[in-house]
């Protein structure tokens, strides 16, 4: 069950990726961010209240402002690297580092043991995410938005993880009090951009409820699987705006890609066997 949850996040975070970088490319991304984070609070609330939670403890919600944190600062760098244009770049070096850093810290620091099957599709899922996102390399400033984005990939996994099962969701809800408490700033700085049409407005709203969906779906998978597995299942995410890009805006897959593909679909059933 744990495995299937950290698919179904990721599935959610593919959807919102996609989404949320074709919109970028048509409003201001800080628009995009700080919106999606309200609609990703009212879900994350509204999803709290009707979850029963034995005991939520202050520490559970300081790991989940923390998490919060770490998605307001991901999800800044990634739309700002994605309205840029840089798919291509800042999608591998975000998911790929992110996964990276959170399977070492899930390792060293929090002592998770994967079995040997599950280290296999752990190697296997960085080389397949790096390849199904294109593998290319770009300018300076994409690569950066792609690994600050990635540093708060890290932290939203790792902190969400360390909240107890008792807590229900209510760190997820305290995540994005924190995230649009981060983003504030930002949205006062660009205050012009964030009068959007209400379609427009609507789009961002519901693409940041899906991100906090996604986070509700790790939560859960995180308290049934080893950390570092269900992070990595839950990364997995960068094919699914391949595959839409094929069904939706008619591309091209490449070769690479379509390597990268077959090695997460290996990587996805050694995970779970592991």
């Amino acid at each position: 069950m744990g495995a299937l949850l950290a698919l179904a996040s990721a599935v959610c975070y593919g959807v919102v990726d996609f989404a949320g970088g074709l919109l970028s490319r048509r409003v201001h991304f800080a628009a995009v961010t700080f919106l999606g984070q309200l609609g990703g609070l009212v879900l994350a609330v509204g999803a709290a209240l009707l979850v029963t939670a034995d005991a939520v403890r202050p520490a559970d919600l300081l790991w989940g402002a923390l998490s919060g944190a770490g998605s307001g600062t991901a999800m800044h760098f990634l739309n700002r690297g994605l309205s840029r244009g840089a798919m291509s770049v800042v999608v591998p070096v975000s998911a790929v580092t992110g996964v990276a850093l959170s399977v070492v810290c899930g390792v060293l620091v929090l002592g998770d043991r994967p079995h040997a099957v599950a280290w296999l599709g752990i190697l296997v899922t960085v080389p397949a995410l790096w390849l199904v996102s294109g593998g290319g390399t770009g300018p300076g400033p994409a690569v950066a938005d792609g690994l600050l984005a990635s540093a708060g990939v890290a932290v939203q996994y790792l902190a969400l993880g360390q909240a107890g099962p008792g807590s229900g969701l209510w760190p997820v809800a305290a995540g994005r009090v924190a995230a649009v408490l981060l983003l504030l700033p930002g949205a006062v700085r660009h205050a012009g951009r964030l009068r959007l049409p209400p379609g427009r407005c609507a789009e961002a709203l519901v693409i940041g409820a899906g991100a906090a969906l996604g986070l509700i779906l790790y939560l859960l998978a995180a308290q049934r699987q080893l950390l570092s597995v269900a992070v990595v299942l839950a990364s997995l995410y960068p094919a699914l705006p391949v595959v839409l890009g094929l069904a939706l805006l008619h591309e091209r897959i490449t070769r690479r890609q379509a390597v990268g593909l077959i090695g997460a679909a290996a990587a996805t059933v050694l995970l779970t066997l592991g």
